[in-house]
């Protein structure tokens, strides 16, 4: 029983330090951390009171105002020139006064309609920034993996170019091989070197780049083969139309031509009459000599038509009938652009998995070969040291594209589900 305890605490230990950092702990650190996203949550707050403030168009105005003034009247004559004596007038008044818009040519229901609009933009546009960080995370973190691996595997061929040339450098002093040979060794050392600081350089901008994206420090991975499932459509013509309907670019682009439309609306019912009525209630009090009370209720109609304003408004409606038509292109362009993309995603995706495929078989026939011909080298057998060197080189090149292929395969994933609209948080498994 104590065995299974302490195994269980290991493993708990274990999940705690190290199971949280895979993929879906960066992309939530990273979705945390993304102020461009944090603008776009303040975005749409502010959006949500635009459509706050449009409603209060169709809800009454209460005022409630109030003065008082004293008044000295001095030096005062009448017809006859003679002085009147000074007064002083004491005045107050208290008025509370309510007025509601009945009509006006619908622009007030045209602005909360495009506020809602407006509202639904920012929604689309926090989310589409979440799929762009989601999409750059994933994107670095893959691409960390693999300059890990690739830094990984010169290492290696290093270390083999090392024993080799040592191998070849005894090997010489008994007369197996010529100078020859081991000047191919020591400028094949020189060259893995070579490839080992330029790989330690993409691991470091990787490194750069990820932490970037994240706002985190780059893990030290125990195991560098993380594998990721997020669901795809089967086919390319679902897969766009589940774009026609889900993109999020289309979208966003087609609430744009609907907020033209609302705007056009809007500027032509300032043409049409206004109407609105008024009613205030108001308290005046006179102190002086005698006190006078005046109570006044007054109810108010008003009826405003705008004929002219210089050309102005026709200008206006003008100009907005322009940013429609522009607004209804942008959207067709979107639209036309978005089943070609669709389409070249869809053949990377494609193509992606086809690679990786023929890299794994790659990789498996380079390492038996280079396996063979290391093994035949070292027993004396007819193996020349460049064809030991080649086979290395080809070794190492197999490994690094089979690297590739496996980041690129899962890149060419999540840039297709983003394109669909299917990206998120969630859909990562």
């Amino acid at each position: 029983m104590k065995i299974f305890f302490i195994i269980f605490i290991n493993f708990f230990v274990y999940s705690f330090l190290f199971g949280e950092e895979n993929l879906k702990y960066f992309v939530k650190k990273a979705i945390e951390n993304n102020l461009e996203l944090d603008a776009q949550r303040k975005n749409l707050e502010s959006a949500k009171q635009d459509r706050n403030i449009s409603r209060s168009e169709f809800l009454p105005n209460i005022t409630i105002s109030g003065n008082q003034t004293s008044t000295v009247s001095s030096n005062q004559t009448n017809q006859s020139g003679s002085s009147i004596a000074d007064t002083n007038l004491d005045s107050e008044n208290k008025t509370i006064s309510l007025e509601q818009i009945l009509f006006s040519g619908f622009k007030g229901l045209n602005t909360f309609k495009k506020s809602e609009l407006e509202t639904q933009k920012a929604k689309l546009e926090l989310k589409n920034v979440e799929q762009k960080t989601i999409l750059d995370t994933v994107i670095a973190y893959f691409d960390y993996i693999y300059k890990s691996k690739n830094e990984k595997f010169n290492i290696s061929n290093v270390s083999l170019f090392e024993r080799q040339f040592e191998s070849d450098s005894a090997r010489l002093q008994k007369g197996e091989i010529t100078l020859t040979d081991l000047a191919q060794s020591e400028s094949s050392l020189a060259a893995a070197n070579a490839n080992l600081i330029k790989a330690k350089t993409e691991l470091l901008t990787s490194k750069s780049n990820f932490e970037r994206v994240t706002r985190e420090k780059t893990p030290v991975f125990e195991n560098l083969n993380e594998k990721v499932i997020i669901d795809l459509p089967s086919t390319l013509q679902s897969s766009i139309e589940s774009s026609n309907l889900n993109n999020l670019s289309l979208l966003i682009s087609k609430l744009d031509y609907e907020i033209a439309v609302k705007d056009l609306n809007i500027e032509r019912s300032r043409l049409s009459p206004t109407a609105s009525i008024k009613v205030s209630k108001s308290e005046n009090q006179e102190f002086s000599s005698t006190i006078d009370e005046k109570d006044e209720e007054t109810v108010k109609a008003t009826i405003t038509w705008p004929i002219i304003k210089g050309g102005e408004n026709i200008s206006t409606i003008k100009k907005s009938s322009f940013e429609k038509e522009r607004a209804k292109l942008l959207f067709q362009d979107t639209k036309n652009k978005m089943n070609l993309e669709t389409s070249n995603l869809w053949s990377n995706y494609q193509s992606s998995k086809s690679v990786l495929k023929a890299t794994k078989v790659q990789l498996k026939a380079a390492e038996i070969a280079n396996e063979g011909i290391t093994l035949e080298y070292d027993s004396g057998i007819s193996r020349s040291t460049l064809e030991v060197i080649q086979s290395r080189s080809l070794l190492l090149e197999a490994r690094i594209s089979n690297a590739k292929a496996e980041r690129d395969y899962i890149v060419s994933q999540f840039r297709l589900a983003k394109q669909i609209g299917a990206l998120s948080f969630e859909s990562i498994k």
